[in-house]
């Protein structure tokens, strides 16, 4: 695989990053997977970054789902498998905030990624088999992140998160319905 990257910077406060990975796989062929990103120094003290892109993952079933291990079911694969493929966006604010002793730092992210090929493993048709097939629909990772930090002036960091995340799966049934 080659990744390229480049940033310009429009003026002090506004900069485009853009990005461009190809991989070659022997069995999926050339793979591109483009992002793009745009940072506004919106003072400061305080950053707004907003990114799209593109992104793939060739799954190995047995490194990655250790029930495909265990020997107890047999592993079925119904189709070829095609690697998982994922369009993607966030929206990031950071807020530091300065004192004499301390720095505080807010860091809030919203975060949207849509899947295509999916590979699922279907464990509860036959309970001698693991069935692995390509979703036949999308899945959906969407949230929203919130870190807050502080950075003393002594050996001292504290870090404290929260994340909230809704991540589903829409197949279509025997009726071709979503």
């Amino acid at each position: 695989g080659i990744f390229l990257q480049d940033e310009w910077s429009l003026n002090k406060q506004h900069k485009i990053l853009m990005g461009l990975r190809y991989d070659h796989h022997p069995v999926h062929g050339s793979i591109f997977t483009p992002r793009i990103g745009y940072k506004w120094n919106t003072g400061p003290t305080s950053i707004l970054r907003l990114n799209a892109g593109t992104g793939f993952r060739v799954v190995n079933l047995f490194t990655e789902d250790h029930a495909a291990l265990t020997g107890s079911r047999d592993v079925v694969l119904t189709e070829k498998l095609n690697p998982e493929r994922s369009y993607n966006g966030n929206l990031n604010y950071v807020l530091k905030i300065p004192t004499k002793t301390v720095l505080f730092t807010a860091d809030i992210t919203g975060f949207y990624s849509y899947f295509t090929n999916k590979i699922i493993g279907d464990y509860d048709s036959d309970p001698n088999k693991i069935i692995y097939s390509n979703i036949n629909g999308h899945a959906v990772s969407r949230g929203i992140s919130l870190n807050i930090e502080a950075t003393f002036q002594f050996p001292l960091k504290l870090i404290a998160g929260i994340t909230f995340m809704d991540v589903y799966q829409n197949r279509k049934d025997s009726m071709g319905n979503m």
